[in-house]
């Protein structure tokens, strides 16, 4: 794998994001990612998982200077694989807990919204869905899981501003379980999904289903409606002009002030 890497031991699988100094998502990490479940979800010698990234960067979100030179063919597919990607990770049987180690915007978000448990580095790190601001209709996929964790209003209001949290603003709205030290981030997320692990899995799996049943339905059901319109929108002027300013400020990041 080229954006991931994979340990297993003592029947706890960790899944490391790792492209680039901040694991961007691109079409290569998506189809990796979604490879990788599905296999850890069919391997018997795997009992949980531990998804993560790197120093400073969980995910921080698409890659937009890459997925902004795809053409319509390939922006289909990207959004179409990183919805079925949601769907697979929602739907995931076994425990699944997300140590978030640093900033997790937009895309990041949605990887760790799909866990069952969410441990989060201290620091000065930022999480949340911040599309709206840079011209991307937020798929309605993705607000009904934002909205499961934090609740519907407040999912509503994060989304209309294009909100990104704090850790401790995190912490507070439910979007995150857990604060620790960097240094003990792992060892946090490992005590919590072991946890998990130590129940009947077959009662464990089923309750996890049946509390997740309504959305998954709406995961996997057909979105091609949404996505005609996230589509339009992506091709528009006005979002075509702020994706190339973010991108502009990306490749030439201002200096800090002494």
């Amino acid at each position: 794998m080229n954006t991931l890497q994979l340990t297993i031991s003592d029947k706890l699988a960790v899944l490391t994001l790792d492209r680039g100094r901040s694991n961007p998502i691109n079409l290569e990490m998506i189809g990796e990612l979604t490879q990788a479940i599905k296999s850890l979800e069919e391997d018997d010698e795997v009992a949980g998982v531990i998804l993560t990234g790197k120093e400073g960067f969980f995910s921080s979100g698409v890659d937009l200077i890459e997925v902004y030179d795809y053409d319509e063919h390939k922006i289909k597919q990207f959004w179409v694989d990183l919805l079925k990607l949601q769907a697979a990770l929602f739907a995931f049987k076994k425990p699944l807990v997300a140590a978030i180690s640093g900033h997790s915007p937009a895309g990041g978000c949605v990887l760790a919204l799909c866990c069952d448990y969410r441990v989060m580095a201290q620091g000065n790190f930022i999480i949340g869905l911040n599309e709206v601001p840079v011209g991307i209709i937020v798929p309605n996929t993705i607000c009904d899981t934002y909205a499961f964790w934090i609740g519907q209003r407040k999912a509503y209001q994060y989304l209309l501003e294009g909100k990104l949290l704090t850790v401790d603003e995190a912490l507070r709205d439910g979007l995150v379980d857990e604060l620790c030290e960097p240094e003990s981030l792992m060892a946090a997320a490992e005590k919590k999904v072991r946890a998990y692990m130590k129940f009947t899995p077959a009662t464990w799996r089923q309750s996890k289903l049946n509390l997740r049943g309504e959305l998954i339905a709406k995961l996997n059901a057909d979105q091609s409606a949404n996505m005609k319109l996230m589509l339009k929108q992506w091709w528009s002027s006005e979002t075509r002009q702020t994706l190339a300013a973010i991108i502009y400020s990306l490749k030439n990041p201002q200096p800090k002030k002494a």
